[in-house]
């Protein structure tokens, strides 16, 4: 996922904290708490660029650890982790409604990333498999046009403040302009955040913020309705947590057809089946290839995060080396999608047992992995 997906996805958590802020009825300094525990989890990113600092000089199990401590979506995703944050609020403000919103904030992240595509571990670290209920896409239209009303209330209050200032008139010198913004923003911030703790539009916010729950709820049942009627349609179990949505009401799925081939399926909720297609699990001679593909399987086995549900393998040779490229069957599929786009690349020397290991997402390019996450 791309550094401007993740942005727009932050401001949409954003956007549900302040909708649950308003309706609680909470003051100025509250709604800015609840805002801040509503974006809370993505400060994550934080831990990881950290993590990428210094993960070629661990070694496998405390690569591990730290993964599940430092990793984006990983333990600043749990549940025990915002049951943390909730008590520590509690702690230091001991006022219910702000708990309660502040809960509802966080929780609201977690659940949202955990509805959309990307697999987490909410119950980490009593369940360290990761999981995903993948019922809404992650720019689903109805979420974002919700999400971004009480933004888009802060930015209209922005530009009146910015007249009354007269920001886009009187421009005299460097050191007033400076001073206007500066007032402008304030004037922004409290305009707001006192109208939303006065009342102001919560009887919209509260229409608002029940359309979201009863649509995050709504959404994974009508997946599930989705998964059985491909199931039926198929003969064949179809995995409800690896069917993912590529695009609003439609989803990708996968299942093994037999030995050799997964049969990959494009469904909707208008006409069920849309596409179909079949694809080799294996590129390759596979009684030569068979050890090294061995090889490959236990080390990506031992590594984190997994994600690659479908293998799908292909092995080429060289005068010194035998390269095996691991990914999965949907690839093709998304398009447009990261968490489809990855390529693990295995290169085993031939005239020793070192290897190297690559990654490659959704780029041209090859980075190198350290040795310390597979082994």
């Amino acid at each position: 996922m791309g550094e401007d997906d993740r942005m727009v996805n932050t401001l949409s958590h954003l956007g549900i904290g302040l909708l649950i802020a308003s309706v609680a009825g909470l003051n100025k300094r509250q709604i800015k708490i609840v805002a801040f525990m509503s974006i809370l989890p993505d400060l994550d990113f934080i831990l990881n660029v950290l993590f990428l600092a210094i993960d070629g000089h661990l070694n496998h199990q405390v690569y591990n650890v730290l993964y599940y401590m430092m990793g984006h979506r990983e333990f600043m995703h749990s549940l025990i982790f915002a049951l943390f944050v909730t008590i520590y609020i509690w702690y230091r403000e001991k006022d219910r409604m702000l708990i309660i919103a502040s809960g509802a904030a966080i929780l609201s992240h977690i659940y949202l990333d955990y509805v959309t595509s990307w697999k987490m571990r909410p119950l980490f670290p009593f369940i360290k498999e990761t999981s995903t209920i993948g019922a809404i896409d992650f720019f689903d239209p109805l979420i974002t046009v919700i999400s971004f009303i009480p933004l888009f209330y802060i930015m209209l209050g922005r530009v009146r403040a910015n007249k009354n200032n007269g920001v886009f008139g009187n421009r005299n010198n460097s050191s007033s302009k400076v001073n206007s913004h500066i007032r402008s923003l304030l004037q922004v911030n409290g305009g707001w955040f006192n109208g939303s703790s006065k009342g102001e539009h919560r009887s919209l916010y509260r229409k608002l913020l029940t359309i979201f729950v009863i649509w995050c709820v709504f959404n994974p049942l009508a997946k599930a309705v989705l998964v059985s009627d491909l199931e039926k349609t198929e003969g064949h179990e179809i995995s409800y947590q690896d069917s993912y949505p590529i695009s609003p009401g439609i989803f990708l799925s996968a299942y093994e057809f037999n030995e050799t081939t997964y049969k990959i399926l494009i469904s909707n909720y208008w006409s069920g089946v849309d596409k179909e297609r079949f694809v080799d699990k294996c590129y390759c001679d596979q009684d030569s290839s068979a050890t090294y593909i061995t090889r490959a399987q236990l080390l990506y086995n031992s590594s984190l995060p997994g994600d690659v549900d479908y293998p799908v393998y292909n092995v080429s040779t060289y005068d010194s080396n035998v390269t095996v490229v691991l990914s999965d069957a949907r690839n093709p599929f998304a398009q447009y999608w990261a968490y489809f786009k990855t390529e693990y690349i295995f290169v085993f020397y031939t005239d020793s047992e070192n290897y190297d290991v690559y990654l490659k997402r959704n780029v041209q390019y090859n980075k190198p992995l350290p040795v310390g996450m597979f082994e």
